[in-house]
């Protein structure tokens, strides 16, 4: 039986040393009652005003290896090593975790992600509980920390070469603490992605000056355990390294042969989009270094059962980052992503 106070935003106390353990109440939308965020912080006796670090899991509700990863580390970090504050949040948008959708599909509607906007949660039109999730961080878990990692999956949607990520910064010394800390998941790629979107928390929190990491760790709404095992690798490494826990980490997998690959998709001529709704069928794994017009995969209409398959070719040189993951498309969905490789 869970031993978690019941508190309301306001009352999260990540200040006094010690580690608490809480279900953050907000108000639900659609029933009498509360949705509850688990929220768990140790804070150390060498934490520093503004400082600190914060690891966010189901920022989407279909997205697995970070809330099993964060999860993990509830029963791993021990309070006498934390130098710092350090914060674990397993399911951060407990309503689509519910339904296991990537938006909150039985309340607002609305994607957490892309909820980082102006007035979010402080009264119609943006006062439901999507909204208010993102007041809740913006208010109470900002101000306390400098480090954030943001860890994604790509759902049913799509297929990633796993990652860490980041958009490009530029503040050159934020930028070499936000790459060093991506490299330390150890996965095979880093991906520098797009920063057009509106609403990104990854984004606010870089606007900020926060030393800023996203992932993409696994796909097919799985708990895929290198992505567990990457997401706990990243965590760990951020908060040693970043000063907030005692102890030694070693690099793991690509970071510690050397193999890792940087990608940029901030162009837009990365991606290309289904001209009509099919079924995709993949040709090349993520990760493939391709040339521009090569073939990474092919688009099948079914209803034209004579006609051949479109030839899904890659639209700049580079590595693959992304496919669509179900068989299933919609026109106008990224079906291909190639990433332009980059110099470390």
């Amino acid at each position: 039986m869970s031993t978690r106070s019941v508190v309301l935003p306001e009352a999260v106390d990540l200040e006094s040393p010690g580690r608490r353990d809480y279900w953050v109440a907000l108000e639900h939308d659609t029933m009498w009652g509360v949705q509850l965020i688990p929220l768990t912080v140790f804070v150390g006796p060498r934490v520093e005003v503004g400082r600190g670090l914060v690891a966010f899991g189901a920022t989407h509700g279909n997205e697995y290896e970070g809330p099993a990863a964060i999860k993990g580390l509830l029963h791993e970090i021990e309070a006498d090593r934390v130098n710092g504050r350090i914060i674990l949040i397993p399911v951060l948008n407990p309503e689509a975790f519910r339904t296991g959708t990537r938006d909150s599909v039985e309340a607002d509607g609305v994607n957490l992600n892309r909820a980082f906007v102006n007035a979010a949660g402080h009264g119609a039109p943006l006062g439901g509980i999507t909204h208010r999730i993102a007041r809740f961080v913006r208010e109470q878990i900002w101000p306390h920390v400098h480090v954030v990692l943001d860890l994604h999956s790509g759902g049913q949607q799509i297929r990633f070469a796993p990652c860490a990520s980041f958009h490009p910064i530029d503040d050159p010394e934020q930028a070499k603490a936000t790459a060093e800390t991506a490299r330390w998941f150890g996965t095979p790629l880093i991906m520098v992605y797009q920063n057009r979107t509106p609403g990104l928390l990854t984004s606010e929190a870089e606007r900020l000056g926060k030393i800023t990491v996203g992932t993409e760790l696994g796909w097919g709404e799985a708990v895929l355990s290198q992505g567990v095992r990457s997401g706990r690798q990243g965590v760990l490494a951020a908060a040693i390294r970043h000063g907030q826990l005692e102890g030694e980490i070693e690099p793991i997998d690509h970071h510690a042969s050397g193999t890792q690959k940087c990608a940029a998709i901030v162009d837009f001529e990365c991606y290309v989009p289904a001209p009509f709704a099919g079924h995709y069928e993949e040709v090349l794994r993520c990760g493939a270094r391709v040339k521009r017009g090569e073939l990474v995969g092919r688009l099948h209409d079914f209803a034209r059962i004579d006609e051949p398959a479109w030839p899904v070719t890659a639209p700049v040189d580079g590595i693959v980052v992304g496919q669509a993951w179900g068989a299933r498309v919609r026109q106008g969905q990224f079906i291909c992503c190639v990433g332009i490789e980059q110099p470390w």
